[in-house]
């Protein structure tokens, strides 16, 4: 997703006066993994990921699909409006490891590998979405950041679905006009399960063959519950 030139990224980075984070989508073994570095990584269970995307996809405006697609250096086939329903795109996007996006279940897993590195941490948005005030301490513990109990009310209120889908159209310039009604399309339901009401059993059932087929087993477990069995 090479939407903006490298060197600006660049730029905005070495521009920064707090601690300098970025965000990626790529997998573990494609990052230039760096001690100096943590990092988090946020998984969902895919069949959440294909209603997200569902909705960005079917939302994204012609210029940002035009800026996608159009970008020099852009890897693998160019992104479009769906032109089918989200059980179709589910499957679609099943058959075809969430192709024209990035990998998915070999990025999962590339994570997994690495989690027991002492500057990874793994999230999942099943717990951010449970306890979510704990996570941001988790977070914070692993970030060496003390917590201005001062600020906890409204750190919490600021991470929450309602604060966010509120003041969507602030949270970025560069992608404020990139969906149909602005950033608040983007910040869409923050639930989880909608595939619930579409899928029939064959087809969660699909979906499970190929998470272990993919995936270690504790991998898997991880992915759809955001609970580790060395926990237990």
């Amino acid at each position: 997703m090479r939407v903006l030139p490298l060197e600006e990224v660049m730029a905005t980075l070495k521009a920064q006066t707090h601690r300098r984070f970025m965000k990626t989508h790529l997998p573990a073994d494609a990052l230039r993994f760096s001690p100096k570095a943590k990092y988090l990584y946020l998984g969902r269970d895919g069949r959440d990921v294909v209603w997200s995307w569902y909705n960005h996809l079917s939302n994204m405006t012609p210029e940002f699909f035009d800026m996608l697609n159009n970008t020099p250096g852009r890897v693998g086939p160019p992104m479009e409006r769906p032109t089918v329903d989200v059980r179709q795109f589910f499957h679609d996007w099943l058959d075809n490891d969430a192709s024209p996006a990035w990998p998915y279940w070999s990025n999962i897993q590339s994570w997994w590998d690495v989690r027991h590195a002492p500057n990874v941490q793994l999230l999942h948005f099943n717990n951010l979405k449970a306890d979510m005030p704990g996570e941001i301490r988790r977070i914070a513990a692993f970030l060496d950041i003390d917590i201005d109990e001062s600020r906890w009310p409204a750190i919490v209120e600021h991470c929450g679905f309602d604060y966010m889908k509120e003041h969507a159209d602030s949270l970025s310039a560069t992608f404020k006009d990139a969906f149909e009604g602005g950033l608040k399309t983007f910040i869409y339901k923050g639930t989880n399960n909608r595939w619930r009401d579409t899928l029939g059993p064959e087809e969660i059932q699909k979906y499970e063959d190929a998470a272990a087929t993919n995936l270690t087993p504790a991998c898997a477990h991880w992915l759809a519950t955001g609970s580790s069995p060395e926990a237990s």
